[in-house]
């Protein structure tokens, strides 16, 4: 992919160590942008760096910033795919990094983390679980449908592929552009999901992961115990169908600090089996993992070694990819708070695990996650907002501790007024349907009748009549679900029946929540936000700190 220049800023350069030193700190792939800050420096320019135009639509949907930080976002792609679309040599994926086929995996986005960068103070940033199922937008920024997050990417670049091989693209331009789809799709997700802006973003793919640990090879982790993943095999029938999925990495680790190379490594941030919380302890692997490389970065020379910059620099070149606004320099001025451990890491919580369509998904409550992000990054939180792409305007979240309304539920003022909503009550809660039926009125939903359910079905469902598809699909988002035409029902009404997947809220609004809870400060910048008047907030498992090699399980 050629890159995309924006305008040369001349100047008094900075000095390299500073260049390198604060942009190598904040993750994985940004670390290893340090290097590329160097290379600006020495060379003035960064001739072959992947540049990507994906941020051109999530732009036009942004919210406003609210202060001069900057949020970056981390997308960790799970491909076995070169960046042409041809495979990763079979030998080296299965033998070397225990990655399985090149069919498995896909295009999932497997680690997604926001790092945010306030004007002053310390830097957060935090993880949006893969399985998360959330409301996903188009390329184009158009509404798609309820999936896990990790799969925006995906399903992005597999339409746009679709309409450019018609038009008669293939190979590595098919790739390319079929990918800067999935970028802009996982973009507006994570965009729409939180509610804040989205400034830069930086992609790394296993192979990309693999040469970066390469480079840095040996790198410290910490276990706060033994860990053995036997790898079992993944076993298919006559007719190619999985009869056992397979899976491990192979990693054996004892407890404590150990030195692992590239391939440890992989395994040490995609094991997922034998552990607590699967992904979501792999999660934090992946936190302690940036943490302990950015430690070796600053404290184990390998910013003054240029062997080793000069390696990092061509797996930039060749396996990372940022977007076309990012001018480094300024990124250097923009965070001088990066170092030194000045950077936290948590897990946004989920509410509990569900099966959804045959999948096991986390179920996440949309309004309650971008209440932490904003108290968590410093801003207010009576500037909430959740744009819609026709109006801009804002609207206010829900106050039930109900369902909340991910980002497609929040109605445009026309498809809410408009719409009367029936709520029936099939769950074992009671007062459930009145507590819904309030929520959806504090949208701008027209309340409608509300009352018992003719039986207990297990899954809420959500019909709507002529003219409600639009409510109708909004009002679904709330419990992961699709709305279905009803002729039973009048044009612009919608009847919700809530079912056993109803489950009760409890004060914290964390009912059901699976996994350990963690806290984390707010007011994390302390430009807006007042720390002694709100709460801890409630994160999937304790916060990783960087500044040293951080022990996780």
């Amino acid at each position: 992919m050629a890159e995309r220049r924006g305008p040369r800023r001349l100047g008094r350069r900075p000095a390299p160590g500073l260049i390198a030193g604060r942009t190598a700190a904040c993750a994985l792939s940004l670390a290893v942008l340090g290097v590329s800050g160097f290379a600006w420096y020495t060379t003035g320019q960064l001739n072959g760096v992947s540049r990507s135009h994906a941020l051109d639509q999530a732009r036009k949907n942004a919210p406003r910033h609210l202060d001069a930080s900057v949020n970056i976002l981390l997308i960790g792609l799970d491909s076995r795919k070169n960046m042409d679309g041809t495979d990763l040599p079979k030998e080296f994926v299965q033998d070397e990094l225990h990655a399985g086929s090149s069919e498995i995996g896909g295009y999932n986005t497997n680690s997604l983390i926001v790092l945010h960068i306030p004007p002053s103070g310390k830097a957060q940033a935090v993880s949006v679980p893969r399985d998360d199922l959330v409301q996903t937008y188009n390329a184009d920024g158009t509404e798609g449908r309820m999936h896990k997050v990790k799969e925006a990417y995906g399903y992005a670049k597999d339409a746009a592929e679709q309409k450019l091989r018609a038009k008669g693209l293939k190979g590595a331009d098919l790739e390319q552009q079929s990918r800067e789809a999935g970028r802009s799709a996982t973009i507006q997700t994570v965009q729409r999901l939180l509610d804040i802006p989205i400034d830069h973003f930086a992609e790394v793919n296993l192979i990309g992961f693999y040469d970066i640990a390469k480079a840095l090879e040996p790198i410290p982790v910490c276990l706060n115990k033994a860990v053995d993943d036997p790898i079992v095999s993944r076993v298919t029938d006559s007719k190619g169908n999985v009869v056992r999925p397979g899976g491990g990495t192979g990693l054996k680790l004892p407890a404590g600090v150990s030195q692992v190379n590239a391939a440890d490594a992989l395994s040490f941030v995609r094991q997922r089996h034998n552990l607590t919380n699967g992904d979501l302890d792999r999660t934090h692997r992946q936190q302690a993992f940036i943490a302990s490389v950015e430690y070796k970065l600053k404290q184990q020379g390998v910013i003054g070694d240029l062997g080793k910059m000069q390696d990092l620099l061509n797996v930039v070149k060749k396996d990372v990819v940022i977007d076309d606004q990012w001018q480094l320099l300024d990124f250097v001025q923009q965070a001088p708070n990066l170092t030194g451990g000045n950077v936290e890491f948590n897990t946004l919580p989920i509410d509990r695990f569900a099966t959804v369509g045959g999948q096991e998904v986390n179920q996440v409550d949309p309004v309650k996650l971008r209440r932490i992000v904003k108290q968590l990054f410093g801003q207010p939180l009576d500037a909430d907002p959740a744009l819609t792409p026709a109006t801009g305007a804002a609207t206010a979240p829900s106050p039930s501790p109900s369902p909340s309304p991910s980002p497609s539920s929040v109605p445009t003022g026309a498809s809410a007024a408009g719409t009367t909503v029936d709520v029936l009550n099939g769950s074992s809660v009671t007062g459930a349907a009145a507590d819904e039926s309030k929520a959806l009125a504090a949208l701008g939903y027209r309340a409608g009748k509300v009352g018992t359910a003719d039986g207990h079905p297990r899954t809420t469902t959500v019909r709507y009549g002529t003219g409600g598809q639009d409510a109708g699909q909004r009002i679904a988002a709330r419990y992961g679900v699709t709305a279905t035409a009803s002729t039973a029902l009048a044009p612009g009404r919608v009847q919700v029946v809530l079912g056993a997947d109803r489950a009760a809220p409890d004060a914290a609004g964390t009912a059901g929540t699976a996994g350990t809870a963690g806290t984390a400060g707010t007011g994390a910048t302390g430009d807006s936000a007042d720390p002694a008047a709100a709460p801890a907030l409630q994160m999937q498992g304790p916060p990783v700190k960087a500044g040293g090699v951080p022990c996780v399980d």
